[in-house]
């Protein structure tokens, strides 16, 4: 660009030159000598713009400033449920993608409670008046978690107040109806009265400290069929991963139905074999919004583009299948309860959404690099669901993503492979505990 600009200005004195040589000071001569000059100067000048705008495009931004999402768990503290604004505020580019965990779990107790009233004529095996029912809990620190159990219980009526809130605690064995941290619940069906018992609840960690452990939860049914057996009439469970695990390892045999939540492909399948249900909570959807969200702010446009807005490519989601809070900066797909009427539509787990599954234009959408890490490697629903629509969606919308896998036990597992977060131009963090965004926040503030 220099030479051009030198070579501009050379032929404009030379041209000027020239004239005034023919012509000495003939008007006409002198205007044309001026007007390329003039048309020289510009080009240098648009020249020099050009190299500004580039230089600026090229100038390395700080990885404090880069685009951040915090996906599927939300920052928050383990023990009261506040959201941590610090890491929803990182920078003018951070937000969570996440779904309505308290529609979702509104959702997942009445399923359940459905489904009772629906079969009560079968459902109470050994015919004793009490519907008992068993609930493996994912995580005790985990809102989602705290919210599925609280919305089970209080579908069912066995929900007890905690300083203003339903008591989410696991309870251990209940099979006497003592325990203080749930209650008997009734359910009047058909001019009857039954009671309902929440029989035993635990926390499924393994013992290395993994949450929502699917092993154990198939450890626990055994455990709890052993000693309580045809008292056990429904199996809830957090998840689809730790529910078709006690499925698969008592209640398929026994015909006891087991709901969970999720929407998982083999959960969803089972649904045939007398799995009772699950929910969806819009992988497809939310997986798009993990990525477009990042997309969006590398493009530098509105962040409703491609979301609530038509993008150019036509992709754009519908105002029931999402919300946006801006007061939380957080995305939340919406919920949907997956039955024996409906089960065949949510068959394949992994499918793009239709609406938003038009390619963008790479020359306006340049190929930009992500870090993307799942908090556990072995989570059924991020590992068979999450990360293959992730997949499928990074081609979609022009972006190499790193998949980092965690262990689910330890934060540094994950964070000691961010050391060099300068090679990527955004980030999606799926944290192991939701009190730890600061790990993650340290790292790129360095």
């Amino acid at each position: 660009m220099r030479k051009r600009r030198i070579m501009a200005l050379t032929m404009a004195s030379v041209m000027a030159l020239s004239l005034t040589a023919c012509g000495g000071g003939d008007t006409a001569e002198t205007t044309a000598a001026d007007t390329a000059t003039e048309a020289a100067g510009d080009e240098a000048a648009a020249e020099g713009e050009s190299e500004t705008a580039e230089a600026a495009a090229d100038a390395e931004v700080a990885n404090k400033d880069k685009p951040l999402v915090w996906y599927n768990r939300q920052p928050s503290n383990s023990s009261t449920g506040e959201l941590d604004m610090a890491a929803l505020k990182f920078n003018d580019d951070t937000y969570y993608v996440g779904f309505d965990a308290n529609q979702g779990a509104e959702l997942q107790g009445t399923m359940v409670k459905d489904y009772i009233e629906a079969n009560i004529d079968t459902i109470d095996r050994n015919g004793d008046g009490v519907i008992g029912y068993v609930l493996a809990i994912g995580d005790i620190g985990h809102n989602d978690s705290i919210a599925r159990t609280r919305g089970v219980r209080s579908a069912l009526g066995t929900a007890v107040d905690n300083n203003g809130a339903v008591n989410s605690d696991p309870i251990g064995t209940n099979t006497d109806g003592t325990a203080t941290a749930v209650q008997d619940g009734t359910l009047e069906v058909n001019g009857t009265t039954y009671t309902v018992r929440e029989l035993a609840s635990q926390e499924m960690k393994n013992s290395a400290g993994a949450t929502w452990d699917a092993a154990t939860a198939g450890n626990a049914i055994g455990t709890w069929a052993s000693s309580f057996g045809d008292q056990i009439d429904v199996v809830v469970s957090n998840n689809d991963g730790m529910g078709m695990s006690m499925f698969n390892a008592w209640s398929k045999d026994n015909q006891v139905p087991t709901f969970g939540y999720d929407a998982n492909a083999d959960a969803v399948a089972a649904i045939s074999e007398g799995y009772g249900g699950t929910i969806s909570q819009h992988a497809d959807v939310q997986a798009y919004l993990t990525l477009r969200v990042l997309r969006n702010a590398l493009d530098g446009v509105d962040p409703d583009t491609g979301i609530g807005t038509a993008d150019e490519a036509g992709n754009v989601l519908s105002d029931d299948v999402y919300v946006y809070n801006a007061d939380e900066r957080s995305y939340y797909a919406l919920n949907v309860a997956v039955t024996a009427d409906n089960y065949q539509d949510f068959m394949d787990s992994t499918k793009v959404y239709e609406p938003v599954s038009n390619q963008l234009d790479e020359a306006e959408h340049p190929v930009k690099n992500v870090w993307l890490d799942i908090y556990n490697a072995s989570d059924n629903f991020l590992s068979s669901t999450y990360q293959p629509l992730l997949q499928n969606y990074d081609d979609l919308l022009n972006l190499k993503v790193d998949y980092i896998g965690g262990d689910g036990q330890t934060e540094s597992n994950i964070t000691n492979r961010l050391g060099n977060p300068s090679q990527y131009d955004a980030f999606a963090i799926n944290m192991v505990k939701t009190d730890n965004a600061a790990s993650y926040t340290a790292l790129l503030s360095q």
